[in-house]
């Protein structure tokens, strides 16, 4: 993995374009690109920010390559001179992302690239894997942990879709609010712990008896004394033997509610809402009232949320699969647009409004009042909108699709914050990178400031994202015009 160049995980058009804005000349046409996306899973409206790090790792590779490997997938005597234009690139450009924990709303920029045309445009396919992954993981994990108060582990490498994607899918469900994940190349690059006990082989590897999986747990609260301790107990009957077994191992070890470390079991089988509430009755009643009680088992948002409705006996969730492929939503739809082509605002013309996108270099800013975010503003940056924000002054809002509607924040009662920050200048980071713990408490913070009813799971209300009016003068001047053209070929038809 490590000796892949991640900024050639592309695809060819990107070059096959590339090829023909080199013969052209247009390789020092500054173009400014934007990265975001329409709309979010599970019918919510916003999403959790994560994959800036390993888009500017990317970016900071792109050029690494000489000639020969250009050579293999755009041979040809007519392509020479462009290849030895590809195997000197370098990017030279800014880029402008929010954080990583943001949360973003649709059609709000989350990177901006402004560069040559050519570094701009080659690093659409490279950008968008990084991120639509790492951001559908992210913004499941936010789902799963907030179907709960209680911890909740990220192991979903064994079904994640290759190594790369089970390394980063972790650390994106850190960031949005997991408690640790299971993966150790995971834990051990971004420096958190990892997590993990046993499973069912452990204690079949002591042979099929009751004597058996209690040699099982007696042996590895030996070897792991010391540590957090939790034995797997529904190998064979989880209440018959298992937890028995359990009791019986934890006491003749002298593990009880004084270990340090902490204790418990884990249930990875059956009816987790009656097994709990059994499971802590016998614990309870052995004087092991400190033992957690830990589930796991194919769990996801909805399951978690209908065992918390049962006053489920649950200590901590571990989740797999649904956390690492975003398993009712696996692909998230970022998008990467071009917005801008030196001094001049573009678009993509489309019949459905949502796919409409807003031209020019663009800037968001968060309202924030009574310490809650009331709105997101995206504004052409050095517009009269933007300086208004900047200046506190009154701001009127208009639903940019329903002119009816419009919100006044009036001077001196609100706060505001540019979402997007100044990563790279000029070809090289710009920012020191915050710890991966800093990430997560920023997420953290952010989901404290939206009203309760945006964070539900169902149903949830939706935040005001709007424009500025000047952004919406030009998308609709450039709207207009190109229809009044078609209109006029059209007549001469």
């Amino acid at each position: 993995m490590d000796k892949l160049n991640i900024a050639y995980c592309s695809d060819k058009y990107q070059y096959t374009m590339g090829k023909s804005f080199f013969k052209d000349g247009r390789q020092e046409q500054i173009a400014i690109f934007n990265l975001f996306f329409r709309s979010a899973p599970d019918k919510n409206n916003w999403a959790v920010v994560c994959g800036v790090r390993e888009v500017l790792d990317m970016i900071s590779q792109l050029g690494n390559e000489d000639e020969s490997f250009f050579e293999k997938f755009i041979p040809g005597e007519e392509y020479a001179d462009f290849r030895k234009y590809l195997a000197k690139m370098r990017f030279t450009g800014n880029v402008y992302a929010m954080r990583e924990g943001e949360i973003a709303f649709p059609s709000e920029p989350i990177i901006t690239v402004e560069a040559p045309l050519i570094q701009a445009q080659v690093l659409e396919t490279p950008m968008l894997c990084i991120m639509n992954h790492q951001m559908a993981v992210a913004t499941k994990a936010s789902r799963v942990t907030r179907a709960t108060t209680k911890p909740v582990s990220e192991f979903g490498s064994r079904r994640a879709h290759g190594p790369w994607a089970a390394i980063y899918g972790g650390k994106a469900a850190f960031i949005a609010g997991c408690a640790n994940s299971s993966n150790i190349l995971t834990a051990n690059t971004f420096g958190f712990a990892s997590s993990g006990t046993m499973a069912h082989s452990y204690t079949t590897s002591f042979g099929v008896s009751i004597k058996g999986e209690y040699q099982a747990f007696d042996s590895y609260l030996k070897t792991h004394r010391g540590e957090g301790l939790i034995l797997l107990v529904d190998t064979f009957d989880t209440l018959k033997c298992g937890i028995p077994n359990a009791i019986k191992a934890f006491k003749a070890n002298g593990i009880d509610d004084s270990y340090p470390q902490g204790y418990g079991i884990r249930l990875d089988r059956g009816d987790l809402a009656y097994l709990s509430e059994k499971c802590r009755e016998m614990l309870d009643a052995a004087g092991l009232t400190k033992c957690k009680i830990f589930a796991t088992n194919s769990l996801d948002e909805y399951i978690i949320s209908n065992l918390e409705a049962q006053n489920c006996k649950i200590d901590a969730y571990g989740v797999g699969d649904a956390i690492a492929t975003s398993k009712h939503n696996p692909c998230f739809g970022n998008v990467y647009k071009l917005v801008q082509i030196d001094s001049q605002p573009v678009l993509k013309r489309s019949e459905d409004k949502v796919k409409l996108i807003n031209p020019g270099f663009q800037i968001v800013y968060r309202i924030i009042q009574d310490d809650q975010f009331k709105a997101d503003i995206i504004c052409l940056r050095g517009d009269s909108f933007e300086k208004k924000i900047l200046a506190g002054e009154t701001l009127n809002v208009r639903a940019e699709f329903d002119e009816t509607k419009t919100t006044v924040f009036k001077a001196g009662t609100y706060t505001s914050k540019p979402l997007q920050l100044h990563v790279m200048k000029n070809g090289k980071k710009a920012v020191e990178e915050p710890t991966i713990f800093e990430k997560r408490e920023y997420y953290l913070d952010n989901l404290k400031h939206l009203n309760k009813t945006q964070t539900r799971l169902i149903n949830p209300h939706y935040y005001k994202v709007d424009v500025s009016d000047d952004l919406y003068d030009v998308k609709m001047g450039l709207i207009n015009r190109i229809i009044e053209e078609i209109n006029e070929l059209s007549g001469q038809q």
